[in-house]
């Protein structure tokens, strides 16, 4: 594909931010040529979503992945290791009962009970492989979110109770932070909290962000009882932030690409979990 100069920079911007978040990563001089454009102009287009929140620059490209630091834009994240966090949604799907209220963070991996929330009984919306079904019986339900994705997906069901979450809007995460939300977080008691985080290592759970810290921290002390997604990329990893020991989850449910050194980490330090198969039998994704 090459560069058109009377369409000017938001299109071109757009279809680079669109590769990007693809591929992962790109560097400038690749995609000066990819769109024919100069490499001065390039970087004033990875300048711009970089404002954006979109990508990040780093020294001759620019990536969307995730770093120790960084956590990667929500647009990259519902891309990656779908069908892990399929399978672990499944898992979760069957902690929850009639009557509950249930919280989900703003993690992509609790996006996908949103989806088998909306959908009983069938295949997750945009999602691969299929729900257990167990949705179906799920009634009376409150669901409690800072997550526009989720709240968007829910809004429309019938029979279920769904209470937003406040506070400041960021973009990156197309969720509703700060103060607000977490005072929010503190004046209710839910029955269980769904909540996933970038890195887990040595007994800890870790993320890239401390206003994002503060926010699950708030939904742990909320909920009864917690429970931790992860698809097994975060597994060994560690970042900026503790946000708590893994200690303090109930259950931890993992996909079944988790190797068995990864998971010997989580025996050693007696944390409870589940490894849940993929449709796929735990095929890595790229």
């Amino acid at each position: 594909m090459s560069g058109d100069p009377q369409r000017g920079p938001a299109p071109r911007q757009a279809a680079i931010a669109e590769r990007v978040l693809a591929a992962g990563s790109a560097t400038a001089a690749e995609l000066a040529e990819r769109f024919d454009v100069s490499l001065m102009t390039i970087h004033r287009d990875l300048d711009e979503l970089e404002r954006q929140g979109l990508v990040r620059k780093f020294r001759g490209g620019v990536t969307a992945q995730p770093s120790g630091v960084f956590e990667s834009n929500v647009a990259y994240r519902l891309k990656t290791m779908r069908a892990e966090k399929a399978a672990v949604a499944d898992r979760a799907l069957r902690l929850i009962e009639p009557g509950m209220a249930v919280m989900l963070d703003d993690s992509t991996s609790t996006l996908e009970i949103a989806r088998r929330l909306a959908s009983p009984g069938g295949t997750s919306a945009g999602g691969p492989g299929g729900s257990s079904g167990g949705a179906s019986s799920i009634t009376a339900l409150t669901v409690v979110t800072n997550f526009l994705e989720a709240l968007t997906l829910l809004s429309s069901e019938r029979g279920l109770h769904l209470m937003a979450l406040g506070g400041d809007y960021d973009p990156l995460h197309s969720s509703f932070l700060g103060v607000s939300c977490v005072e929010a977080i503190q004046l209710l008691r839910v029955d269980i909290c769904f909540t996933s985080t970038s890195a887990v290592s040595g007994g800890f759970a870790y993320h890239q962000e401390q206003h994002i810290v503060s926010v699950k921290r708030a939904m742990l002390d909320s909920a009864a009882k917690n429970v931790l997604l992860l698809d097994h990329s975060k597994l060994g990893r560690v970042a900026l932030h503790r946000v708590a020991p893994l200690s303090r989850f109930d259950l931890v449910l993992v996909d079944d690409g988790a190797s068995e050194e990864l998971l010997r980490d989580l025996d050693e330090h007696k944390v409870p979990y589940e490894v849940c198969p993929t449709a796929a039998g735990g095929a890595d994704h790229d």
